[in-house]
């Protein structure tokens, strides 16, 4: 479990470094949008290129961010049944959804987009717009983005397979697979979750 659990600390990594990036993507993005309003406004000058890269730089921070949202347990949850649920079921239907669902998701995901990639990169694939962008940077964003979600899969079920024999801290706290101290609070004395139920 210790090996699996530093190739978790190290995918996780590698999920912060892109949080990190597209926060510099969202301001691109954002200077380009009042760059591109300006020019039309002030000096009626367009571009289809700077239309055409706001949506890339999108798509980009949507899909490179999925993974660092997993590892922030950010993604959105069903509360209302979930606080029912003791934190040992949660896991379990945690694991569950990751094996059944996302990994074949991500899997399916990037099977179907490659050869849309490799397509458009071996035919110079154009944007239809004059003065539009090649296209297949953008289509490499979908393999890329599932590929780092599938990886942050693979970390959360390693840290949910070790909170469950007690080798590691609530991954479903926020913060908590990001902090020791969180480990050694988890097993210093014992809390109740929403449903009133100790935690083992």
């Amino acid at each position: 479990m210790d090996t699996l659990l530093s190739l978790s600390r190290a995918i996780d990594a590698v999920s912060r470094f892109f949080g990190k990036f597209i926060i510099w993507l969202v301001l691109a993005a954002a200077l380009i949008s009042a760059g591109n309003a300006v020019a039309r406004k002030a000096f009626n000058i367009g571009s289809n290129a700077f239309l055409e890269i706001q949506w890339y730089l999108f798509g980009a921070v949507f899909l490179l961010g999925a993974g660092y949202t997993f590892l922030q347990n950010a993604h959105v949850r069903i509360d209302v049944l979930a606080s029912r649920w003791s934190m040992r079921t949660r896991m379990y239907i945690d694991i569950g959804g990751i094996i059944v669902f996302l990994l074949p998701l991500c899997w399916f995901m990037i099977d179907f987009a490659m050869p849309v990639v490799k397509g458009a990169y071996i035919s110079g694939e154009m944007s239809s717009n004059a003065g539009g962008l090649i296209r297949w940077p953008v289509y490499a964003l979908v393999p890329i983005g599932f590929a780092l979600l599938g990886l942050q899969a693979i970390s959360e079920l390693i840290k949910r397979f070790a909170f469950l024999q007690g080798k590691g801290p609530n991954p479903l706290l926020h913060g908590a697979h990001e902090s020791n101290e969180a480990h050694e609070a988890e097993h210093a004395q014992p809390h109740h979750d929403k449903a009133g139920e100790v935690q083992k």
